[in-house]
């Protein structure tokens, strides 16, 4: 098949691999938000808790459907992949899986927390300097290298088909779980970095609920996307800033650009000490303790930058909990 932008029924295809090796990721009330943004009536809040699954994010979900996708491609080749950290775990994951060598490139500052899943998948991981990146390409240089030397198959974290689609299975779960107990939804939010999470999930939320309004979080200092919708084209940051170290991609992927700028109505940015206020206050309410990206979402809501208007509930994506404990503590003193 050529390779294009997803589709919904990528994404549906994609729910029949997933299913193989886990289970629906929980979609959690969340009374507490409920009452600390004074919804009315009959609205609920829900979090989309990504920190359920084996690797502690959403995404293994991309990652184990672009592996099945290409497993006759791969054959005994080796996959080459750079990740902040999270799709370093999923992409090592899924070759562990399916029986597949991995080699994970990696930012020097990377939380150890992320190296630790990784390895413990069987991935084998080669760091580069992130503060110089911007300058030097070395991430894209070293895994474009590890390809060539070790005849490696490359995979995008985020601009990729079967990525995109995979990770929108954590979409469909949402709309089915909806669905099932009749609610309707007005606000869906979500973070987006690179763009294959966002990407994704749009696809099934707007086939699923097409009047709701979708709505993109990022951090004050990596707002490429906020960018990119208000220019009507891509907009590249080189020196993302924020703790929210899985939300500093560059630009979003060039096959996700053409779906967020399609169901995406609005991208925030939201202040690192808000995020950090939205990490002590999920792990005071709920017991979550989350990564920074993954609290983005909900500092969105708590800090009024995204309002919860309208009628219907509201879901917001809670992308992952890999943290290290001391650097935790510090950010939620």
């Amino acid at each position: 098949m050529p390779i294009t932008i997803a589709d919904i029924q990528d994404v549906q295809r994609a729910e029949t691999v997933i299913r193989q090796h886990l289970s629906p990721v929980p979609l959690v009330r969340s009374w507490a938000l409920e009452q600390e943004l004074g919804l009315s009536g009959d609205r609920r809040v829900w979090l989309k808790d990504y920190g359920w699954t084996p690797v502690g994010s959403f995404k293994l979900l991309g990652a184990l459907n672009w592996v099945a996708n290409n497993e006759e491609a791969i054959g005994d080749r080796p996959i080459a992949a750079h990740s902040s950290g999270n799709f370093a775990s999923g992409i090592s994951f899924a070759g562990q899986r399916y029986g597949k060598r991995v080699i994970i490139v990696m930012p020097d500052t990377a939380p150890e927390v992320k190296f630790a899943l990784t390895r413990s998948f069987g991935a084998e991981i080669r760091t580069y300097n992130i503060a110089r990146d911007f300058e030097t390409g070395e991430r894209d240089k070293l895994t474009s290298e590890i390809a060539d030397t070790e005849n490696a198959v490359q995979a995008s974290p985020y601009d990729d088909r079967w990525v995109i689609a995979g990770n929108g299975v954590g979409g469909l779960e949402i709309v089915d779980e909806l669905q099932q107990q009749s609610r309707s939804l007005s606000k869906f939010v979500c973070q987006v970095s690179g763009g294959g999470l966002m990407a994704g999930h749009c696809l099934a939320i707007a086939d699923g609920f097409p009047d709701a309004s979708i709505i993109g979080v990022e951090p004050e200092g990596a707002t490429d996307f906020a960018q990119s919708l208000q220019q009507d084209r891509r907009v590249r940051i080189d020196r993302p800033t924020s703790i929210c170290d899985g939300l500093l991609s560059y630009d979003v992927g060039a096959q996700n650009w053409p779906i967020l700028k399609k169901h995406v109505s609005s991208a925030v940015g939201v202040p690192d000490s808000e995020t950090q206020q939205a990490m002590k206050w999920l792990y005071k309410k709920h017991g979550l303790r989350t990564e920074p990206s993954g609290a983005i979402g909900v500092a969105a809501l708590l800090s009024g930058k995204v309002k919860p208007d309208g009628e219907g509930d509201i879901v917001v994506v809670v992308s992952g909990r890999n943290v290290d404990e001391p650097q935790f503590r510090e950010w939620i003193a």
